[in-house]
């Protein structure tokens, strides 16, 4: 996701909108310009929208292209090789055009920062500021002193803390109709593949008055859907009451006026309780939506994982989740070639996503992440094994997501449009009255990691809720068109 569009990122515009924002808050004189890219997952997205937030409300100006910039900032993200290896990508493209003297200066903020540390400085030594995770807050100090020509303090690092960092006051990437609400920071999970530990620190919960407020100032803003992120999201509140409080936080949400879908991510399967469960299927907002990472099903390689979790206990969850919570969609993601993985494992592995029939999967070949556990672990796959092994699961999804959207031909749908698929004017300037086709998602979708809905219909506009009958599809996507007798809700303007 970059913010706003940049040329070497192949991603969707989505920060223009921003740009717009920002223009029209301006209340301070311009102290100067600069660019910003904003990578990896949605959690550093509420990252990236705080410190633009900042960076604005103390008189910098956001500009879309870092050519003549004064800054550019990029939040990185140092998750697994394929982001470090894009973070590093658009950290070098940014250090050439400060070397050709079209960018003035180079911030490298987030995950990668804070993994690396000086390291990155000393293998660098262009770039002019590190920024790490917990010290997000100093952004715009950094660039009083990037443009004020101080050198000093080249890196800001700060340990977490008791309590995750304020995100009300963002300027926001996302379209106005969804935003992304954190409810916790870190993990307590000690997943031996994973290092986010490393970076992000131990879980701590936002207060539950904290993430109401914050929704309450995202839906005055035009947000309809609620997209609920953390490191591990049922694990909510248990730093603070010794318990998980997540069906607690739910109930208040859901009663946030103005906002229609929340959409529960990063479901960790554990703590998740009867009344998480019954707070999901009996809300009026709370989308029959969850991503619940499982990473694998063999006993043998959930233990290596140190998942914490046994293929019994995660189908007596699966099943209990299928029976109370109508019409359910549930996303998962697996992992290929982990250390130790034999062809029995995998074997497994692929009965299980057979039966189980998940109607959104993504899966990861394993990659080594340095100083974590499974680094150390003997007997790693090799790397052409582990892709063939994620193609042959992918094939098992394919043929399962296939079947489904042929079985939903005929069906009508709820679908939140988000973008036009292409502006339709005429040369003198009118919209035509052919119908128009636009991008969108239906409850069973999460932005940028699932399926879309191509809605064509007339009158269409970004943030609508309209009915849909389903016609047809395009591979993992389907094909809907606006029911005469649909209604139509659109966002606030």
């Amino acid at each position: 996701m970059s913010v706003p569009s940049l040329p070497i990122l192949d991603r969707p515009p989505l920060g223009l909108a921003s740009l717009k924002r920002d223009a029209s808050s301006r209340r301070v004189a311009v102290k100067g310009r600069y660019a910003f890219v904003s990578l990896g997952c949605p959690k550093n997205a509420v990252d990236s929208e705080r410190m633009l937030g900042l960076l604005r409300a103390d008189g910098y100006d956001l500009v879309a292209d870092p050519q003549g910039a004064d800054f550019v900032v990029v939040n990185t993200c140092g998750f697994i090789d394929a982001a470090r290896e894009e973070s590093f990508g658009v950290i070098d493209e940014m250090l050439a055009l400060k070397r050709s003297g079209a960018v003035g200066g180079v911030v490298v903020a987030g995950c990668l920062a804070e993994r690396q540390k000086e390291a990155m400085l000393g293998e660098r030594p262009e770039i002019d500021h590190l920024v790490g995770v917990f010290s997000r807050e100093e952004i715009a100090r950094v660039a009083d002193r990037l443009v004020g020509r101080m050198t000093e303090q080249r890196t800001v690092f700060r340990p977490a803390g008791a309590a995750p960092l304020p995100d009300r006051g963002r300027l926001r990437v996302t379209p106005r109709h969804f935003a992304y609400l954190k409810i916790s920071e870190g993990c307590d999970r000690l997943c031996t593949f994973c290092a986010i530990p490393k970076m992000r620190g131990k879980h701590v919960s936002k207060p539950p008055d904290e993430v109401v407020a914050e929704a309450e100032e995202l839906a005055a803003d035009g947000v309809r859907e609620l997209i609920l992120v953390a490191q591990d999201t049922p694990y909510y509140g248990r730093d603070l009451y010794g318990e998980p409080r997540l069906a607690e936080l739910l109930g208040r949400l859901d009663a946030v006026d103005g906002i229609e879908w929340i959409r529960l991510m990063y479901f960790y399967p554990m703590y998740v309780d009867d009344a998480v469960i019954d707070a999901i299927a009996g809300s009026r907002r709370v989308v029959p939506y969850i991503d619940m990472p499982l990473q694998h099903a063999s006993d043998a390689m959930l233990r290596r994982m140190a998942r914490r979790v046994n293929r019994a206990e995660t189908e007596s969850l699966l099943a209990r989740l299928r029976e109370r919570i109508d019409g359910l969609t549930l996303r998962t993601t697996f992992i290929t070639g982990f250390p130790g993985e034999t062809d029995e494992d995998f074997a497994e592995l692929m009965e299980f996503v057979r039966g189980h029939e998940f109607e959104r999967m993504g899966v990861f070949t394993y990659s080594i992440e340095p100083d974590t556990p499974a680094a150390k672990l003997p007997d790693h796959v090799p790397g052409e094994v582990a892709q063939r092994r994620r193609d042959a699961l992918m094939q098992i999804q394919q043929e399962i997501t296939l079947a489904r959207n042929a079985s939903l031909i005929g069906t009508p749908m709820t679908v939140l449009l988000d973008a036009p698929v292409e502006t339709q004017v005429e040369p003198d300037g009118l919209m035509n009255e052919s119908p128009q086709a636009f991008v969108g998602r239906t409850t069973t979708d999460a932005p940028d990691v699932d399926c879309v809905v191509y809605v064509t219909g007339h009158g269409l506009r970004p943030g609508q809720f309209t009915e849909v009958e389903i016609v047809g599809y395009d591979g993992y996507d389907l094909i809907g068109v606006v029911s005469d007798a649909g209604s139509q809700r659109v966002a606030r303007p």
